[in-house]
């Protein structure tokens, strides 16, 4: 492969993973305009934030078998055509239950990319880079969160919610156009894949029954939905309780992003040295300590907004080396069925996000302490399952520290 295929794959199947948290962060700052617009409060507008992580997580589980069956480019074009129907509906929505609705329909429509992109990473790289090619999606896939939530914050200020779904319409359109140009066909359509339920329950339960991939997939699951905790409280956090405007939070969100994006690229030298697994269990412990810290801080009231952005910041640099090691590591074994095993993973991931962000809005109102217990809860329960699952792991694709091939042991 040369450089210059290498890297236009990475930045549209970046791009085609960007779309979802693209989708999820750019609105935020709009959340009082939503509310006001559409006479509702801000509580119930946050349910459209879990709605879109409900969608996403459902979604991912109907394209699984799809992508196998068909390949990788018709499903991916039916659901980039939903995704930017649902994105014009939120345009002219004028109900708060219409545009709880039209999230989950976009939510649907947007998970597509997200798992064809972790597929044809299968598909596309040897075994050995799949890591190394999660943390440069990393990359692309960080730009979101710094990008949407501050493009989203003078947008809405200067035009209004409405627009930002209108540029988010556009951005689907792009998307589409460069995935359906751009990207070969990396696996040829299966047809003794059946769409009928009990075969793809079936075909679930099988990849759900491998050891390294329940292992690394709830491992990485449940770490993982300490951002979608973030993710969700951070309007709340910021906002109400620490009163910043819309053009603020953006650029605190942007920031907050440097350290995942900064981690994940820092995770790929590291790799040179280090395996996969020793990655997820440094950072991990790491994780423990700063969550169970940021805890007693706030239960002792001692954090002013500054200090929170320090703890928050700490924390997110963990989950970007963890994370793109459980990834690779969930769906190393798999070959023939990479997309229902992707689709699971992010299945798993995004219905954990979505319990999570639920939880958020439940219990987050005026304090930080609810969030960073949520998170602290989810990070001790990642690293009891991960030293759990690993004694069920007989055969083990990895990583080998010494010479950066591929090992099974």
């Amino acid at each position: 492969m040369t450089t210059k295929k290498y890297i236009k794959l990475i930045l549209i199947l970046g791009s085609l993973t960007a779309l979802g948290p693209f989708s999820i962060d750019m609105y935020l700052p709009g959340f009082s305009g939503i509310a006001t617009d559409l006479n509702t409060t801000v509580a119930k507008v946050s349910m459209s934030l879990s709605s879109y992580f409900i969608g996403i997580s459902a979604g991912q589980l109907l394209y699984g078998p799809l992508l196998d069956r068909f390949g990788r480019k018709k499903p991916l074009f039916v659901g980039l055509m939903v995704y930017i129907l649902a994105s014009l509906g939120c345009v002219y929505v004028v109900n708060i239950d219409v545009f709880i609705f039209l999230r989950f329909i976009q939510a649907v429509g947007s998970c597509a990319a997200t798992v064809a992109s972790v597929a044809m990473v299968r598909d596309l790289f040897p075994v050995k880079d799949i890591p190394k090619v999660f943390s440069l999606l990393m990359l692309v896939l960080g730009l979101s969160p710094m990008l949407a939530p501050t493009i989203g914050g003078y947008v809405t200020e200067d035009y209004g919610w409405h627009v930002v779904f209108l540029i988010l319409m556009c951005m689907g359109i792009v998307i589409l156009t460069a995935s359906q140009i751009g990207l070969p066909n990396s696996y040829k359509p299966d047809t003794s894949i059946s769409l009928k339920p009990k075969p793809i329950i079936s075909n679930f339960l099988k990849v759900l029954k491998n050891p390294q991939f329940f292992t690394y997939a709830f491992t990485g699951s449940i770490a993982f939905s300490g951002l979608f905790s973030y993710v969700a409280a951070s309007p709340i956090i910021f906002m109400d309780i620490y009163h910043v405007d819309a053009k603020t939070y953006g650029w605190i969100f942007a920031f907050m992003s440097v350290s995942f994006i900064g981690s994940s690229q820092l995770n790929s030298v590291l790799l040179k040295k280090f395996s996969s697994e020793q990655m997820i269990f440094s950072a991990l412990i790491a994780q423990c300590v700063i969550s169970i810290v940021f805890l007693i801080l706030s239960l002792n009231n001692l954090l002013g907004l500054y200090e929170t952005i320090g703890m928050l910041f700490l924390f997110l640099g963990c989950l970007g080396i963890s994370n793109p090691n459980t990834a690779g590591l969930t769906i190393a074994p798999f070959a023939k069925n990479a997309g229902s095993a992707s689709a699971l993973m992010g299945a798993i991931q995004l219905g954990l996000g979505a319990l999570a962000s639920f939880a958020i809005g439940i219990f987050v109102k005026d304090s930080v302490a609810p969030m960073v217990l949520i998170m602290t809860t989810t990070t001790v329960l990642a690293f009891i399952i991960l030293n759990i699952g690993k004694r069920f792991i007989k055969q083990k694709i990895e990583l080998s520290p010494e010479n950066d091939i591929v090992s099974t042991h």
